[in-house]
């Protein structure tokens, strides 16, 4: 595996985890460690969760030619 898509599988983890929290118990664990939600280091941690969630959706389609 390459190590961007290594990196954007991380990614996609934590923003799986995080959106299992606040799912079930209304606890945004990003928001909560950077600052809340308007924090600017957590708007790019979004920010980066959303581009490797297409990445990897590229790539997926990418490798299945």
């Amino acid at each position: 595996m390459k190590k961007l898509s290594k990196a954007a599988f991380i990614l996609v983890l934590i923003g799986a985890i995080n959106w299992g929290l606040i799912g079930f118990f209304k606890f945004d664990l990003v928001a909560t460690i950077f600052g809340g939600m308007e924090g600017i280091i957590s708007r790019i941690i979004y920010s980066l969760v959303g581009l490797s969630g297409l990445y990897l959706i590229y790539d997926l389609l990418a490798n299945k030619k």
